[in-house]
């Protein structure tokens, strides 16, 4: 039951052991993806456990931490029509990469197809599944499930050229909410996201983690696509609205400050999105403010 249409890219950062029990999950799927792993810079002798345990994955080590770019190195090495994104804590049932495979051969104005995520080793839906279910954007009635306006990368399989079309993950964003400004190119460029409840992906989230890291970035980056994309007004709105609601810290502090460093190159870069691809995300945001969802910022 080999399927060649996906290829599965992981990133990964000291995190030995939770990669490799993903890659043996991924050995085990039927369908036989071809996994390729860019090593960003790890020092817990990630590489040589790969290399040892692994030999059939190939391995990328750049040599230093790219962060979420190390997905677009790891995108120069493949030829198949699809790319399913894996985080190294996370890993595709047997049957969701063929099926998002088939979405997309039967839908070509697709773009990315999001599973369903279960929580291990519970087995519980994660939270945001919900809000993916019921997302309240309109789309088109031949979509074959709701429209998205954003993505999450651990659980979604995308067209390759429509991803190398808009540029991959800006190496700017690094990580945190990086998928934001990504899905919204790819919408203005005139692809649907889309979600598929009938494929599911694995998520054991590593402790292996700094989260107020990951918060801070999360809202410099929220900051930063605001200000890339979005209207001057709702900019302003938006950007007064986190100021208000993000926690009173130092990391709150040093994204804000770290975004308004970057200004000139916001303003260099700046390009507003279409006014329906905008509308979509007003009608995100409106049902986002009543959701409980893990999210990066508050």
């Amino acid at each position: 039951m080999t399927d060649p249409r996906t290829t599965v890219l992981i990133i990964t950062h000291n995190r030995r052991p939770e990669l490799l029990r993903t890659l043996d999950h991924l050995a085990e799927l039927p369908e036989r993806p071809r996994v390729i792993v860019t090593d960003n810079a790890s020092t817990d002798g990630t590489a040589a456990a790969v290399t040892r345990h692994h030999p059939e994955v190939l391995l990328l080590c750049p040599g230093r931490n790219l962060g979420a770019v190390g997905r677009n190195l790891a995108m120069r090495h493949v030829r198949t029509p699809y790319v399913a994104f894996c985080d190294d804590d996370s890993w595709w049932a047997p049957g969701a990469l063929p099926g998002a495979a088939d979405l997309l051969d039967r839908h070509p104005a697709v773009g990315a197809v999001t599973a369903r995520i279960v929580v291990e080793p519970d087995g519980t839906e994660d939270p945001i599944v919900t809000e993916l279910r019921n997302s309240p954007i309109p789309g088109p009635s031949w979509l074959p499930g709701p429209v998205l306006g954003s993505f999450l990368a651990a659980a979604t399989v995308l067209r390759a050229d429509a991803f190398r079309a808009v540029g991959g993950f800006h190496p700017r964003l690094w990580l945190g909410g990086e998928e934001e400004l990504l899905a919204a190119d790819l919408a203005a460029d005139g692809w649907w996201l889309t979600y598929a409840d009938h494929l599911t992906v694995h998520h054991q989230p590593s402790v292996a983690r700094d989260a107020t890291l990951r918060r801070a970035h999360g809202i410099r980056n929220t900051l930063w696509f605001t200000w890339l994309r979005r209207p001057a007004g709702h900019a302003l709105r938006r950007t007064l609205h986190l100021a208000r609601t993000v926690p009173r810290d130092t990391a709150s502090l040093h994204a804000f400050a770290e975004a308004a460093a970057a200004l000139p190159w916001v303003l260099r870069e700046r390009r507003v999105l279409p006014a329906e691809v905008e509308s979509r995300l007003r009608l995100l945001e409106a049902a986002q403010r009543q959701s409980t969802a893990r999210r990066y910022i508050g």
